[in-house]
C-alpha cells in the first residue's frame, strides 16, 4: 500500500471543512448556467450572460470587492457608457449572488458594490407623421406587406415585446384580446385589442391560410416567423423610410405605444398591466420621461385655472 498524500486534494479538502466552495472558475460557471437551466431561464437571458462575461474576459472566482472597482475603473477609462457597465454589473451580480447564496464561494465580492448613477435619456419615439409614412412602405397588394402591417399596427396597439409578439399562436387570438404566453416575467397576461387592430388581424388571418406551424406569423414557406426576421423587417422599413432622428426598430414601437398611451389620457396602473412589468417604478420611467407632454398638460389641468 502506497503512502498517503500529505495534502489534501480539493474534493477532499470540501469534504473536510464541510464546505462547497469552487476553486475554479471553470466549475463556478458551470454551476451557474446550469442553474440559469434549471430555473428555465430563456435562451435570450443565458446569451445575455455569456456576452457579459466575455466582454469582460471572464469574471474570476477569486475576484475581490476591490477587483470589481478596479474593473469599474478601466471600463470608464475606456469610455464606456455608464449604462453599459451597469449592464455588466448586473450580470456579475447575477453571477457572484448566485455562488454565495449556495455557498461555493466565501464572500460575495459584489455586495457593497452600487451601480453607477446615470442620466435617464429620453427616448425617441415616432411622430403620427413618421407611423403613417411606415404603414405606407408596406406593400398590401403582396402577403409579406399584409403581413408586416398587420405586426406594425399590433405592436403599435399592444405595445408588446417583440419575443411575445414572435410566440404568439392563432388560438392566443381572441375575440377582443390576445393572450401572451412567452413573457418576459413567465406570467401569462392578456392585453385588449382596439377594434382596428382586430379588423386587420383578421383580414391578415384569412390572407395566410393554412400553414405547418400554428404560430400567427409566418413567413413566405409558411413556417414560423422568428424574431430576428421581424426585427430585420422593421430595421428594413427604417431603411426605406430615410428616418433619422427616431432608431426604427420593434422596441421603439413598444416605446412609442406606451407614450400614446399615457398621452391620450391612459393611467400608470393600466400601462403597467400592458407592458408586463412587474413593478411600477419600472412603468413610471415612461410616464416621466415626456415632460413636454407633462408641461401641456399642466396647462390644461393646473388645480390654479378654476381657482383664479
Amino acid at each position: 500500500m502506497s503512502k498517503r498524500r500529505i495534502l489534501l486534494t480539493e474534493d477532499e479538502l470540501k469534504i473536510a471543512t464541510k464546505t462547497s466552495y469552487v476553486t475554479t472558475d471553470e466549475e463556478a460557471f458551470k454551476l451557474f448556467f446550469t442553474d440559469c437551466q434549471l430555473k428555465s431561464l430563456r435562451p435570450h437571458t443565458i446569451k445575455f450572460y455569456r456576452e457579459q462575461f466575455h466582454a469582460i474576459k471572464v469574471p474570476k472566482v477569486t475576484m475581490t470587492e476591490k477587483d470589481i472597482k478596479q474593473l469599474i475603473m478601466d471600463m470608464q477609462n475606456n469610455g464606456l457608457k455608464a449604462s453599459t457597465i451597469n449592464t455588466r454589473l448586473r450580470a456579475l451580480r447575477s453571477f457572484f449572488n448566485f455562488l454565495y447564496k449556495n455557498k461555493h464561494i466565501k464572500k460575495n465580492p459584489i455586495a457593497n458594490v452600487k451601480l453607477l448613477n446615470q442620466r435617464k435619456e429620453i427616448v425617441p419615439t415616432f411622430s403620427k407623421d413618421q407611423l403613417q409614412l411606415l404603414f405606407s412602405l408596406c406593400d398590401k397588394k403582396t402577403f409579406v406587406g399584409v403581413r408586416d402591417y398587420t405586426i406594425m399596427l399590433l405592436m403599435l396597439d399592444t405595445a408588446i415585446r417583440v419575443n411575445e409578439l414572435a410566440n404568439i399562436k392563432l388560438s392566443d387570438v381572441k375575440e377582443n384580446e390576445i393572450v401572451i404566453r412567452e413573457t418576459k416575467t413567465f406570467f401569462e397576461r392578456i392585453v385588449p385589442m382596439s377594434k382596428k387592430l382586430k379588423e386587420q388581424i383578421d383580414i391578415y388571418i384569412r390572407i395566410r391560410g393554412r400553414a405547418d406551424t400554428n404560430k400567427l406569423f409566418i413567413n413566405q414557406d409558411g413556417n414560423e416567423l422568428k424574431k430576428r426576421s421581424i426585427q430585420t423587417r422593421i430595421e428594413h422599413y427604417g431603411k426605406l423610410s430615410g428616418i433619422k432622428d427616431v432608431r426604427v426598430s420593434c422596441h421603439t414601437f413598444r416605446h412609442t405605444s406606451a407614450k400614446m398611451f399615457i398621452v391620450n389620457g391612459g393611467n400608470a396602473f393600466h400601462l403597467q398591466q400592458l407592458l408586463g412589468h412587474t413593478s411600477l417604478e419600472i412603468t413610471k420611467k415612461y410616464v416621466n420621461l415626456w415632460s413636454t407632454d407633462v408641461a401641456e398638460s399642466h396647462k390644461k389641468y393646473s388645480a390654479l385655472n378654476n381657482i383664479i
